[in-house]
């Protein structure tokens, strides 16, 4: 609710609170114990900027600040707060909302890319630890030296498998790449895509001046996040308000200090933000929530406790609102004690004592004051919201969802040529060789087949009276060979040739077929059978050895060889 230009957040001993909206940029804090009103405040507060015209980005955990889009509506309890306060004249009014999700189920998907996202919050998105994080850091110099963009997470995963292959060819230039971290970096990799990661990395990515609006009557948008799923990756949920934060710091030019900051950005569960921080992401938070004020962006942490929030960053928060701190053991009265002692002492009370018995509903409230100095401490009560507070239906979610134009630009994914198409282009001709195209084929004519040859047979003849061999033809027959190596010669008849030698005719004995009679088995024969078979088989032998040995001389003795008879003498 705003009040003579400020944003009147509570009322203290029958005076109005009030939030400076020049000082808003230096920053704040919204802590206590869980059910003492840190979420209303917060609720409060985003009111006030918007109809200050000032855009605000907040983180819903729980699904109830959605409730900002619809104005409230009155109760007892609200009419018993707003009399408390002394509120004469108050109005329920809702705000302009823009739902986003990083799934893209309760509201419009918000998207970034992996180069945009850089090594270092890459890094701790998955869990990685220093060594894995420096091969990260190696995979993206790689890739940015050779032209290939890093837009999802399945080119980070080719990015991966690529260097990890060729991880000899860069050890030169970029350090050592071992296979086993690239290994425990492509399974964090799978993890981050079952927690739903390939979701929010992708394009359209989320353009910032998308933030930076108002609706046509110059309230400033506020663009709640809805972190109900979210928020159960911590890690995720964390690092994606880091980016968020840091694009912010990178992306926006200097404003300097005006009257109005130009965003307010609402950190809720702001432990998540600083759990398991490395120190060069610490002192990454600790620049941007230092400088950022300069690009006229107010941050606002909501944790339980202030010691959540390391003190190097604690100290740039100007702006206070303390709720009831739980004090049951020695250690929690002693961060008691600590924080009330960052307060400027106010002499009407007690704060350490008062920091242990505020009600649901009230707070010490520290402001900077128009000379920059911090104002007394005040308890305050705080003032109802005046749009609902608490969920909405899913009914109306959607509708809102449907009839917002943005949706028109992100609610569509696409996948331009990145480093796994490029990867993938580099392994598919490395697989598959160039192919020429076939030439045509050259038609030779077959060569002619050769004519066969024609040989005239010929028989060698022993002549006495030059005592050598004579070759002489024989003039009935011719033999042809044929051109194909394995083909049989053909005997044809050639014509009669005069020859010295005389050739008698031949004397052609008819055949005549003979009924052959099967031969008996030795096992069928008659004792006097085998007798008879026997001696015949002796008998032509003997005959086939007699003869052959006179044909045998005969021959010799024609050649002129003279052969010796030899005999056995008996003795």
């Amino acid at each position: 609710m705003l009040l003579d230009g400020t944003i009147w957040l509570g009322t203290a001993s029958d005076e109005p609170v009030c939030l400076t909206p020049e000082m808003a940029n230096r920053h704040g804090l919204i802590a206590g114990a869980t059910g003492t009103g840190k979420t209303v405040t917060l609720q409060v507060l985003a009111e006030g900027f918007s109809q200050l015209g000032v855009p605000v980005f907040l983180a819903d955990v729980k699904g109830d600040l959605a409730g900002l889009c619809i104005a409230g509506e009155g109760s007892k309890k609200i009419d018993e707060r707003l009399e408390k306060c002394g509120v004469e004249r108050f109005s329920f009014a809702s705000c302009p909302v823009t739902f986003w999700d990083v799934y893209g189920q309760l509201g419009h998907p918000i998207r970034t890319t992996v180069s945009e996202m850089g090594p270092l919050l890459l890094s701790r998105m998955l869990g990685l630890n220093d060594t894995q994080t420096g091969v990260m850091h190696i995979l993206f110099r790689i890739a940015d030296d050779e032209g290939m963009l890093l837009l999802d997470l399945k080119d980070v995963k080719a990015m991966l498998a690529y260097v990890g292959e060729n991880a000899g060819q860069y050890t030169l230039n970029y350090g050592h790449i071992a296979k086993a971290t690239v290994g425990a970096i492509q399974r964090a990799v799978a993890m981050l895509e079952d927690q739903g990661g390939k979701d929010f990395f992708g394009e359209p990515a989320f353009d910032l001046n998308d933030f930076l609006s108002q609706d046509e009557n110059g309230q400033g948008m506020v663009n709640i996040l809805a972190a109900e799923k979210l928020f159960r990756r911590p890690a995720m949920y964390s690092t994606f308000l880091l980016w968020l934060l840091g694009e912010l710091y990178e992306c926006l030019p200097e404003q300097g200090d005006k009257a109005l900051p130009r965003m307010v950005f609402f950190f809720d569960e702001a432990h998540l933000l600083f759990d398991n921080c490395s120190k060069a992401l610490l002192e990454r938070i600790e620049q941007t929530v230092r400088l950022i004020r300069s690009k006229g962006v107010g941050v606002y942490f909501v944790t339980q406790s202030p010691t959540d929030v390391p003190s190097s960053v604690l100290g740039q928060l100007s702006g206070r609102v303390q709720h009831a701190l739980r004090a049951f053991t020695p250690q929690e009265q002693k961060i008691v004690r600590a924080v009330a002692q960052t307060f400027r002492v106010n002499p009407a009370f007690d704060t350490e004592a008062a920091l242990s018995q505020l009600s649901t509903g009230e707070a010490l409230l520290s402001f900077l004051q128009g000379d920059g100095s911090p104002a007394v401490v005040q308890r305050a009560t705080i003032l109802p919201p005046q749009s609902r507070i608490g969920a909405i239906s899913d009914a109306l979610r959607k509708t809102l969802l449907d009839t917002d134009l943005i949706g028109e630009k992100y609610d569509a994914l696409f996948d331009r040529e990145s480093a796994y198409e490029i990867l993938a282009a580099r392994m598919g001709q490395a697989a598959t060789p160039p192919q020429e195209e076939p030439a045509e084929p050259i038609v030779t004519p077959p060569a002619p087949a050769p004519a066969p040859q024609i040989v005239t047979a010929t028989f060698r003849v022993y002549n006495p009276e030059t005592g050598e061999y004579e070759e002489r033809p024989i003039p009935t027959l011719q033999t042809i060979i044929p051109a194909a190596p394995n083909a049989k010669p053909e005997f044809v008849q050639a014509p009669a040739q005069e020859t010295s030698v005389p050739v008698p005719d031949a004397v052609v004995i008819p055949h005549v077929e003979r009924p052959q009679k099967p031969a008996k088995k030795k096992s069928e024969m008659t004792a006097a059978e085998q007798m008879i078979d026997s001696f015949a088989k002796s008998a032509v032998s003997s005959a086939g050895r007699e003869l052959g040995r006179t044909l045998s001389r005969s021959l010799l003795g024609i050649l002129g060889i003279k052969t010796t008879r030899r005999t056995n003498r008996r003795r």
